[in-house]
């Protein structure tokens, strides 16, 4: 299984920006769907973005359409999470998960088998 580690939260205000960074060790996303789910305080986690390592194809919650881009570095061999007008509903814990052999159309948690800490993301109003 592929070690992922997240950065890149903290405290912002509404309408500002974050950039999330997952950088996986060990191993290559090769093969992998990387995914970003949140989790607020007693609330389930959702899924909020997915990319396919190879291709680039990427699949995002309605929610953050037009709000959230997921993208990849090969070289760096991290998967980021561009936030940008953040709304104070998407406070939440942010997860990275990788799915190997996985794909954008599967965005269950349960497809996924690795997964990072998670970092806090807080948007006040």
């Amino acid at each position: 299984q592929v070690q992922l580690v997240e950065s890149g939260g903290g405290l912002v205000s509404a309408g500002g920006s974050l950039r999330l960074s997952c950088a996986a060790s060990g191993r290559s996303f090769a093969n992998y769907a990387v995914g970003w789910f949140r989790q607020g305080p007693a609330k389930e986690r959702e899924f909020v973005a997915v990319i396919n390592w190879v291709g680039g194809s990427t699949n995002l919650a309605d929610s953050v359409k037009g709000r959230f881009t997921i993208s990849r570095d090969d070289a760096k061999n991290t998967v980021y999470l561009q936030m940008n007008n953040l709304k104070p509903e998407d406070t939440a814990v942010y997860y990275c998960a990788a799915a190997r052999w996985g794909n954008i159309a599967r965005t269950s948690a349960g497809d996924f088998g690795s997964w990072g800490q998670g970092t806090q993301v807080t948007v006040s109003s």
